[in-house]
């Protein structure tokens, strides 16, 4: 079997794959790519790769790692490697505005958003959708700068607070934020679709009582003070038995055409039964105490799933060269 390689800048985030990949005798190797060398002067190595670089790098001051893992890709793809989620899942995975259109183009609703640079140019926005409205950044990872503005006055001081905020992952990494429609869903919770090599693997239920940070890994990089959501609420994840939605086939339509083996999509439904997605993940994780509760073992977990995908890939890249 050729050697799947893991593209990534946060450990954490890999254990359960090493995991995976080891309970299946998989080789990998891992490129952690936060500074270093690329030589382009020479040919990448063979197998499988498989990009799991995250928006929310710079939170672990991995600054400047998607930019790197991108110039990568490019090196992977110009010498004819095999790469799951390569370029286009990256740039889908940099940008909400570009999900948003990319979504659109495949039927699926997403809410109405508009892109503002400058943030002297948020109010303005937000005046033409109306309010409630969602402030959020268009390059972000982990629900960062995700805030509920329900009035002119909250916004104006909600903007005050950011004029004056030091931290700096309070503010667009790209400097675009979007302003959003708020939907109110008759429940608080999301749901989160998981797909593996194009295909629908399960849903979880999300619970948003506690805010917007969802990240559903076991072990995500809480600040100092905060918890991570991960792990804070029972149930706060659900594996949903028998789901089934109508724009499942069109979520994995979607997937297919962008060049993304891996990924999840989130999305909620209103009071009047719409739905709407609004954030795809390139770089997803899964939560292993909801797999448990829901008596999923082995390649039928998240990660036990990718790496039997990523395997099977590595075995027919053998099949083809012998």
């Amino acid at each position: 079997m050729s050697v799947i390689h893991v593209i990534h800048e946060n450990d954490a985030w890999v254990v359960p794959l090493r995991a995976a990949f080891a309970s299946q005798g998989a080789r990998h190797a891992e490129w952690f790519l936060d500074t270093g060398l690329l030589d382009l002067t020479q040919p990448p190595p063979e197998g499988v790769f498989y990009n799991r670089m995250s928006a929310s790098s710079h939170t672990r001051d991995h600054t400047y790692a998607p930019e790197y893992a991108g110039a990568v890709i490019e090196w992977l793809e110009r010498h004819g490697r095999a790469v799951v989620n390569g370029r286009r899942a990256l740039q889908l995975e940099l940008s909400k505005v570009a999900q948003y259109q990319a979504l659109a183009a495949h039927g699926i609703p997403t809410p109405e958003t508009i892109a503002v640079i400058g943030a002297q140019h948020i109010p303005e926005a937000a005046r033409k959708l109306g309010f409630p409205v969602i402030l959020k950044h268009n390059r972000a990872g982990k629900g960062l700068g995700v805030r509920l503005v329900r009035s002119a006055e909250g916004l104006r001081q909600a903007l005050d607070l950011l004029a004056t905020d030091a931290d700096p992952h309070a503010h667009p990494r790209d400097g675009i934020w979007l302003v959003q429609r708020y939907i109110e869903a008759p429940e608080p919770f999301i749901t989160r679709a998981e797909f593996i090599g194009g295909r629908f693997l399960y849903a979880v239920r999300v619970d948003t009582s506690e805010g917007f940070e969802l990240c559903p890994a076991d072990a995500c990089q809480a600040g100092e003070g905060e918890v991570c959501p991960a792990v804070a609420v029972t149930e706060k994840f659900r594996i949903l038995d028998g789901f089934a939605h109508p724009l499942i086939h069109r979520m994995e339509a979607f997937l297919l055409a962008n060049g993304i083996g891996v990924g999840a999509i989130e999305f909620i439904t209103d009071r009047q039964g719409r739905t709407f997605a609004y954030d795809v993940n390139t770089n997803t994780n899964y939560n292993a105490e909801a797999e448990r509760r829901a008596g999923r073992e082995g390649a039928r977990t998240g990660m036990g799933a990718v790496a039997a995908h990523l395997v099977a890939l590595a075995a027919r890249q053998v099949q083809a060269a012998a």
